[in-house]
């Protein structure tokens, strides 16, 4: 994928020409015509280069430049002025701006500055990833569990990692699949490249193709220039294909191709391009049934799941529903706590959404509950609900239930929510229950029930 610029200049000829000659270059821009757009943008998205004048109505290029080092410190800066002076240059360069460049200026001269900007980009970017790597460990600590399953899922992560055997990881939405997929990438020998990610879901046929394999200048109405794909950008690292399952027939068979030669072609190219990627792909499909279907390949299946990696959801380790819902309260919120009661109504809930609607809900509560306590009646009403009812009837999960045992256990609550309400009258209790008076008592003495 080309480098992303953004121009920050008030005066729009000037604007306009380093648009057209950068994008003549390769590159993508987008342009704002003062600093206060600009500040807005850069909230927004996160570029590579940006190119900001120090004189602009609103908010001056200092102002840009400062901006930019709070919310995104690996993107650089290049500061042009038609005001300049010593000063200025030094003050541009304390605050961090890469270089400084005075109007008039010769185009080549921009050409070289964004090239070697961009080049200062591409190593500080590599050199984080390598201090990341340094402390393979901490990565782990990133996925927060307590359970069995977990435990043995992440047993598995560092032993995966050393591989470069395809990874295809299975799990329900909201898992966490792209997380794991990242810690493989960290904790892997590839780990000073790049881990790039791409949702197959989220894309149109053609799009995908361009995004995965990039394009030619003309290939296409709107291929203004030629592009990069995301295989080539992650040559040497790591490539994270979430929801491979919905990838179209036609562009499973170039992935394949992929696979097996580690070569592609850009659309409208004729050049085959070669690179070294690791695939770590993710499905919330069963792709057995999908290849039954004629809906995905069968020997790609086979060359993307040489290493499958399985995410337990949430319903199935519900011992990790504190520390997540800590630690999300902890992020939004950190003065808030859950009451034991929430806390439970939490831990009974059924979570289709796992991990992600466990964190939306937590995002929720904080912001919307009136004190720092936050109880059973600051949750949504069908977490609630849905706890109510597995105080009686739990979940029917893999590991199966004692239904014996359940069943005495609904007896014996409400003949004692029946006592309760009547008094400890035990004839009335008996009548609500629709139980011959005989029978209650059986069952008095049967659960030791003394009120």
């Amino acid at each position: 994928m080309s480098a992303k610029i953004l121009i920050a200049e008030d005066e729009k000829g000037m604007r306009d020409v380093l648009e057209i000659f950068l994008q003549e270059e390769g590159y993508q821009t987008f342009s704002a015509k003062d600093g206060l757009e600009a500040m807005g943008m850069l909230e927004r998205d996160i570029y590579d280069l940006v190119i900001t004048d120090i004189k602009m109505p609103g908010a001056d290029g200092f102002e840009v430049l400062k901006k930019i080092k709070e919310i995104s410190p690996h993107t650089v800066v290049i500061m042009i002025t038609a005001y300049g002076t010593t000063e200025s240059a030094i003050e541009a360069i304390r605050l961090g701006a890469y270089d400084y460049i005075e109007k008039p200026f010769k185009i080549e001269e921009i050409r070289v500055v964004v090239k070697r900007a961009l080049e200062r980009r591409r190593f500080t970017s590599r050199l984080s990833l390598l201090s990341e790597r340094l402390k393979p460990q901490q990565w782990l600590c990133e996925i927060i569990y307590t359970s069995e399953k977990m435990k043995a899922l992440m047993d598995t992560l560092p032993k995966i990692a050393q591989t470069s055997s395809n990874v295809l990881i299975t799990g329900e939405s909201g898992v966490g699949k792209e997380l794991i997929a990242r810690t493989l990438h960290r904790l892997s020998n590839r780990a000073g490249k790049e881990f790039v990610a791409i949702n197959c879901a989220a894309f149109p046929e053609g799009l995908l193709e361009s995004e995965l394999f990039g394009h030619m200048k003309g290939a296409f109405t709107d291929a203004h220039y030629n592009k990069q794909g995301l295989f080539e950008i992650a040559d040497g690292g790591t490539i994270f294909l979430d929801e491979v399952g919905d990838m179209p027939l036609s562009l499973q068979a170039k992935l394949l191709r992929v696979i097996e030669n580690g070569t592609f072609r850009r659309v409208g190219g004729v050049t085959d391009i070669k690179v070294d990627v690791r695939i770590i792909a993710a499905t919330n499909k069963d792709l057995k049934k999908e290849i039954e279907e004629g809906r995905f390949r069968e020997d790609l299946y086979y060359r993307l799941n040489v290493i499958p990696v399985h995410i337990p959801p949430l319903r199935e380790r519900r011992e990790d529903i504190p520390l997540l819902a800590g630690h999300f309260i902890k992020k939004y919120a950190p003065s808030k706590r859950l009451t034991e009661e929430a806390l439970e109504a939490l831990k009974d809930y059924s979570w289709r959404g796992n991990v992600r609607e466990l964190e939306n809900v937590i995002e929720r509560v904080c912001l919307l509950s009136q004190s720092d306590e936050i109880t059973v009646k600051d949750l949504p009403p069908e977490i609630v609900m849905d706890a109510k009812k597995k105080t009686l009837i739990p979940e029917l999960t893999p590991e199966g239930i004692n239904l014996d045992r359940l069943v005495e256990e609904i007896e014996k609550e409400y003949i004692i929510k029946a006592l309760k309400l009547t008094g400890n009258t035990k004839v009335e209790a008996a009548r609500l229950l629709g139980l011959s008076f005989r029978s209650f008592r059986y069952r008095l003495k049967k659960y030791n029930i003394e009120l």
